[in-house]
């Protein structure tokens, strides 16, 4: 990366601390070996998740195994997290949640961030829909089926006043956006109940998914 590159992000790569991952799919994960090269920043995820970013190619059990467009660039270090461990950056706290599904490794981020005497708990929430490829069949592997169960009742059940995803459709984050930067609504962000409806919805797509494997519909 140029030196006029990094002064377009806005900010020095050498400044990142800690990259976490929510899951180990290409299109989440291919950039990280790169950016620890360029920041020299510690890198965290579950044991699944690391052993994955460390071999740069997905796994046997992934949903979807054999669809990634291209192996990755292996990670050299990874940090294996526990479920619930905390990570300090600065004066920042991140917990670790393990919420399962979409991939055995899949993991959710919560902290808490607080302007002046205002403080709100934030949801990184981790994708959490059943998306595989063809020949899989989630009814073979109730592991995973009720890995999915954990992480529908881990984001009923945190404190979450802002909700966002890695994919931004499913926490309305460019509506969100548009609606604080022009809509002169500046709590856009703030829905205390987003967190249990990303829960329900993905239950109710899962409940389909499987419905439709038994009857092969």
């Amino acid at each position: 990366m140029h030196d006029l590159d990094r002064r377009a992000l806005g900010f020095r790569p050498q400044d990142i601390k800690l990259i976490l991952n929510s899951h180990a799919h290409f299109d989440h994960a291919a950039g990280i070996a790169g950016l620890q090269h360029l920041s020299g920043a510690k890198v965290a995820a579950s044991p699944w998740s690391a052993d994955v970013l460390r071999r740069g190619t997905t796994a046997p059990d992934d949903p979807q195994y054999g669809l990634a467009p291209a192996p990755m660039q292996a990670v050299p270090e990874v940090d294996a997290i526990r479920d619930g461990q905390t990570l300090r950056v600065g004066p920042l706290t991140l917990t670790a949640h393990f919420t399962p599904g979409h991939t055995p490794g899949g993991t959710s981020w919560s902290w808490v961030s607080c302007e002046q005497q205002r403080c709100l708990h934030i949801v990184y929430a981790d994708s959490l829909t059943a998306v595989s490829a063809d020949n899989y069949r989630y009814t073979d592997h109730p592991d995973l089926v009720a890995g999915f169960k954990k992480s529908f009742t881990t984001l009923e059940t945190i404190p979450c006043d802002i909700l966002l995803t890695p994919h931004p459709g499913f926490s309305n984050l460019l509506g969100r956006l548009g609606a604080r930067d022009k809509g002169g609504k500046p709590d856009a962000f703030i829905e205390a109940g987003a967190c249990k409806k990303l829960a329900q919805s993905s239950r109710e797509d899962l409940a389909k998914r499987l419905a439709q494997e038994k009857t092969g519909k």
